[in-house]
């Protein structure tokens, strides 16, 4: 098939790179413009290396990226990793509409960090979505969907990279096929179960320790790698990596104060949370590098006892 590929960074450059190895040809590659001082865009590079027309629009609502669209005359549309709004005008216009990647099983979970919220929520499931994009946000109908458990210990890295990275891209794979060879269906989205989350960023990272050890934990996991859930030493920002839960279920028997050193190995450090202790493998001090538990411990001198949050 003839297709054009819209998106940005590693997953768009692995959907790309799915395509032309099965023999796809990619008429073009419309990938949003790197702001000054960011690192190359991998699909834009990918793009170049191989030859392809590559087209770098500030906006898709722009006259000039629906002329180009028309021109290359492509089967489908492939929206990969797209933060950029892309308007009906613009992806309608493939002979075949345009299809979108999504990592939730929507309607839940909509907006841009849909692959952390459910971590940090406690959900022991999530997938991804194939679905017709629309003016509305994550609301088009669904052309597929994929599951994926997510356990106890799962992160963002282990949920994302692991799992709906590789299932994303052969579904899109899948659901090109299946609309190009007109067997696929698309169900409209139930607004009944529809939830929507903004970003996760570091507002949404900070750890409090008087929450439950639970939630302590299931957002020190949704939120590594990225952003890095976090809390303070001496004023000073600490993110925490490497996240464990220990639950003590003997009221009063909880070890410390909430945000405490309460224990230490020789790969870990134990903080007292509500409910039990949260062990931590690794950490990164703003004015550091990520390193293990120990080797904070040393660099900064503590000791059961020293807390964090101060």
């Amino acid at each position: 098939m003839k297709i054009a590929i819209i998106g940005q960074q590693d997953f768009g450059k692995s959907v790309l790179e799915a395509f032309l190895a099965r023999g796809d040809e990619v008429a073009g590659v419309f990938c949003a413009p790197e702001k000054e001082g960011a690192k190359p865009d991998a699909l834009r590079v990918a793009a170049q290396e191989k030859g392809l027309r590559l087209f770098q629009f500030p906006s898709l609502k722009d006259g000039q990226a629906r002329d180009t669209m028309k021109s290359l005359d492509v089967d489908i549309g492939i929206m990969a990793f797209v933060l950029q709004f892309a308007p009906q005008d613009f992806v309608k216009i493939p002979k075949h509409g345009t299809i979108q990647y999504h990592p939730s099983l929507l309607p839940k979970y909509r907006g841009p960090s849909s692959i952390n919220w459910p971590i940090i929520k406690g959900e022991t499931t999530t997938g991804l979505t194939i679905f017709r994009p629309n003016d509305g946000l994550d609301e088009g109908e669904v052309i597929l969907q994929k599951e994926t458990p997510v356990s106890a210990d799962d992160t963002l890295g282990t949920v994302y990279f692991d799992r709906l990275f590789p299932m994303g891209v052969a579904a899109l794979l899948e659901a090109a096929d299946l609309v190009v060879a007109g067997k696929h269906t698309e169900t409209v989205q139930d607004e009944t179960q529809a939830s929507y989350e903004g970003w996760c960023r570091a507002a949404e990272a900070k750890i409090h320790w008087n929450n439950h050890v639970d939630y302590v934990h299931n957002t020190i996991r949704g939120c590594d790698p990225a952003p890095g859930a976090w809390t303070t030493l001496g004023g000073k920002k600490v993110q925490l990596f490497g996240s464990r839960k220990h639950l003590v279920r003997t009221f009063g028997a909880v070890k410390g104060k909430p945000g405490e050193i309460s224990a230490v190995t020789a790969t870990s450090l134990f903080v007292t949370a509500q409910g039990g202790q949260i062990e931590l493998a690794k950490l990164k001090h703003e004015d550091g590098k990520k390193i293990s538990a120990a080797e904070f411990m040393s660099a900064h001198g503590l000791v059961v006892g020293s807390t964090f949050g101060t």
